[in-house]
C-alpha cells in the first residue's frame, strides 16, 4: 500500500505533520538508504524502509488496548491546565495524541481504566448496550443503613432525575466498606446513589468492568497492555 511520507511520518512518531514535513526539507529521513526532501514522495509502507534521524520507522501504530492502575489527583483528559493527566503516566508511547480513556474515572477515584486508540472498542466496551457491569469497591464516611443491599437491588431515584437506577449488587465487607456493582454509567452516579442512601463516599476505587479485572501486579500509575483474552472478554 503506497502512501504519503509525511502521512508515513505522522503515524509512526510523535511527529505533526508540519514537523515531518521540516525533517524532510532538513535531509533527517531516508527511504531506502536514499535521503529523501520531498514529503509528497509515495512509498510502500510495507516494503520500503525509512529511517529518521537514523532509525527505523516501524509504520502506523496500534490499535492499541491498554489496563491501567489510575492514580488519585488525575484526570482522564489529554491535556488540563489545572490538573495532571492520565497520558502524563504514558510519555513512553509513540502517538500518544491519538490514545483517549475509555470513558472517565473522577479525579479522586482511583483503579481501572482502559486507554485506547480504537474508537469502535471504546465504543463497545462503554456502551450501555452491552451491558457490561462495573464492580467499585468503595469506602464510606458512616455505617451503612441496614437494608442498602434491598434498595440498591430495587433501584435509587438520583437527585434530579425522574428514573430509578438499574437494579445494582451491594456486597457488605464492613458497615464502612462495600462492594458495588452497576451496569449503567450515569454522572457521579455511585457516589450519588449513596448520597441518596444518607452517606458519604470518602474514597472509589474501581475493580473490573465484565469479566476483566484490575492486574493486582499492577501499582498506582503504572499500566500495560490488555492481554488476547482479556479483549475478547471485553468485546465478546
Amino acid at each position: 500500500m503506497s502512501i504519503r511520507l509525511d502521512k508515513f511520518l505522522c503515524e509512526s512518531s510523535d511527529l505533526t505533520r508540519s514537523l515531518a514535513c521540516v525533517a524532510i526539507r532538513q535531509g533527517r529521513v531516508k527511504v531506502n538508504g536514499k535521503t529523501q526532501r520531498s514529503s509528497s514522495l509515495k512509498i510502500d509502507e510495507k516494503n520500503d524502509q525509512v529511517l529518521l534521524n537514523d532509525l527505523p520507522m516501524a509504520g502506523e501504530i496500534g490499535p492499541r488496548y491498554f489496563m491501567m492502575n489510575k492514580p488519585e489527583g488525575y484526570i482522564c483528559a489529554n491535556t488540563d491546565e489545572e490538573h495532571r493527566v492520565v497520558f502524563s503516566l504514558m510519555q513512553d508511547e509513540i502517538n500518544l495524541h491519538k490514545l483517549h480513556t475509555v470513558g472517565r474515572l473522577d479525579l479522586d477515584t482511583t483503579g481501572l481504566l482502559f486507554v485506547t486508540d480504537d474508537g469502535q472498542f471504546s465504543h463497545v466496551v462503554a456502551s450501555p448496550k452491552h451491558h457490561l457491569e462495573k464492580t467499585y469497591r468503595a469506602w464510606l464516611a458512616e455505617p451503612l443503613i441496614d437494608n442498602a443491599e434491598e434498595q440498591i437491588l430495587a433501584g435509587i431515584l438520583l437527585k434530579n432525575e425522574s428514573e430509578k437506577t438499574k437494579p445494582g449488587k451491594l456486597e457488605r465487607i464492613s458497615d464502612t466498606e462495600v462492594l458495588i456493582t452497576i451496569g449503567e454509567g450515569r454522572y457521579h452516579q455511585v457516589k450519588r446513589m449513596f448520597a441518596a442512601l444518607g452517606n458519604r463516599v470518602e474514597k472509589l476505587h474501581r475493580e473490573s468492568i465484565g469479566k476483566v479485572k484490575l492486574d493486582p501486579l499492577l501499582h498506582s500509575g503504572e499500566y500495560r497492555a490488555l492481554t488476547p483474552q482479556e479483549f475478547t472478554d471485553l468485546t465478546g
